[in-house]
């Protein structure tokens, strides 16, 4: 069988099916173990780098306004205006209607325009709804999609729901020029209870088409971990191998410090390799995060800690 709409449901529940039962004990023991890793300062500095472009840089907020946006893209564009040298992040990451507000800020920047859809955060909305949803954002500009599951739908056991509402947005992310919007399909993890739900949930997603899986909306808690997300990298290496298909990971929400976000990149290093180490397959879906990288790599620099008014508050 091969991954995306070319399987058929029974296609599907065969390989649902044959995913074995996550070892609880050890795989938070090796999450524990990867997270005592320590690297040194001239790798630091490539770490932190490389964390500042993955990041996407989020508002998800009712009081979202277009000035907002217009400020969180500059910011996007340069994160420390002072230091050339510092990367931009990978995305914006706002609500549909404010889509084309950070298209136009960003321009042709190589910083992508993300957004959420499908009735984010809940995902509780007819199918013609969430098509809309997500067709309106891609019209408006966005280059990626991040749209949630039905988790109500995927706990019940009603699996071919969840599968057929991923192809059917992941179609409709296309354009009329024949390119495509990528597609983050987020799990909400922390509602999935279990470590074997989040493997099944993460394999219906890719077998479904999703370019990304994403632990959360950051509305729900908790929301990453790192046991999570080394569960899922192992999903995602192994879909590879399975199918020849490369998908990416995104954790999202409660992951703030720069020593954090490096116990993520170990684990993306030690457990999917090199080729997931990139914004185009690893992202970290944690706004204020990317204000302690930039503290933490101005103290590089400098040797010491920047005053609290050097970097913007979000």
């Amino acid at each position: 069988m091969t991954p995306t709409v070319l399987g058929s449901a029974a296609d599907v529940r065969t390989v649902l099916g044959d995913l074995s039962g996550v070892d609880q004990v050890g795989l938070e023991a090796r999450a524990a173990a990867l997270a005592t890793r320590s690297i040194k300062k001239d790798a630091k500095r490539t770490a932190i780098d490389l964390a500042i472009s993955m990041v996407d840089l989020t508002t998800l907020e009712g009081a979202d306004t277009p000035g907002k946006v217009r400020s969180l893209a500059a910011k996007a564009l340069r994160p420390d205006p002072s230091d050339p040298t510092c990367p931009s992040v990978a995305a914006v990451c706002v609500y549909p209607d404010l889509v084309a507000v950070a298209r136009e800020a960003l321009g042709d920047a190589p910083v992508g325009v993300a957004s959420v859809a499908t009735a984010f955060p809940s995902g509780r909305a007819a199918l013609p709804i969430k098509i809309a949803d997500t067709e309106n954002a891609v019209a408006a500009g966005a280059s990626e999609i991040d749209m949630v599951i039905d988790r109500g739908a995927f706990l019940s056991g009603d699996l071919l729901k969840v599968y057929e509402e991923i192809v059917a947005v992941r179609a409709a992310c296309e354009r009329a020029d024949g390119s495509r919007a990528h597609l983050k399909v987020i799990l909400e993890t922390g509602e999935l209870a279990t470590y074997d739900n989040v493997r099944r949930a993460s394999w219906l997603a890719m077998l479904a088409g999703a370019d990304f899986i994403k632990t959360s909306t950051g509305k729900v808690s908790p929301a990453a971990t790192l046991p999570v997300t080394l569960l899922m990298l192992e999903a995602v290496r192994d879909f590879r191998d399975a199918f020849g298909v490369q998908v990416g990971v995104k954790p999202a929400g409660g992951i703030r410090t720069t020593k954090d976000a490096i116990k993520y990149l170990v684990t993306v290093n030690e457990t999917a390799g090199v080729d997931w180490m990139t914004p185009t397959w690893f992202r970290f879906g944690a706004s204020s995060l990317l204000n302690d990288l930039l503290m933490q790599r101005q103290k590089l620099e400098t040797g010491r800690y920047a005053g609290p008014d050097y970097v913007t508050i979000d």
